[in-house]
């Protein structure tokens, strides 16, 4: 993960007139928004997006990025994160400020401890790049689905030096017969 380069993406909006009354489109490059409807935060009889809701779907694609990529380097193979960030707008002394964010998590992960899918929640809540450039309160609740019932105790992980097992060693142990 160090080793990426750094890049750039940015989105292009167009506001026509006031916030209360305006409304606007926003762009990207990718195309995956071209001229969609935009609209002030408040109005939620317009159609179209607005600025928290683009931020809470950035901040639950990024948390799954990051817990995927935590629950990887932990040794676990994630099969489904759905992710949902709430975005609470309050209008306080300073203006419209975004004061909490409350991400709901639920996972699926084949053979993952409890503890160890809590650890991976945690350092991904950290570690979410949208998580460290907001400046909002942030909750979570995380929820492991248990569709396998089989849960490893001593999940494979990457060797961080001496005495570190290996998948393949826990194996081998859990074939030998018991004496």
């Amino acid at each position: 993960m160090f080793g990426m380069k750094p890049y750039t993406r940015k989105a292009t909006v167009l506001w026509l007139g006031t916030r209360q009354r305006g409304k606007g489109a926003i762009s990207t490059p990718s195309a995956a928004l071209r001229m969609a409807l935009h609209g002030s935060s408040g109005d939620v009889k317009r159609r179209g997006t607005n600025p928290s809701e683009l931020i809470a779907a950035a901040h639950a694609g990024s948390f799954a990025l990051t817990l995927a990529n935590e629950l990887g380097e932990a040794g676990y193979s994630p099969r489904q994160i759905d992710t949902t960030a709430t975005v609470t707008m309050e209008n306080i002394a300073a203006g419209w400020t975004m004061t909490q964010i409350h991400l709901d998590v639920i996972a699926e992960v084949p053979r993952v401890a409890q503890f160890d899918f809590v650890d991976a929640t945690l350092r991904a809540k950290a570690n979410c790049p949208v998580s460290r450039a907001l400046n909002a309160n942030i909750s979570m609740r995380a929820n492991l689905s248990r569709r396998d019932s089989a849960a490893r105790v001593n999940p494979r992980r990457r060797s961080r030096g001496a005495g570190s097992d290996t998948f393949r060693e826990n194996r081998a142990r859990r074939k030998q017969p018991n004496h």
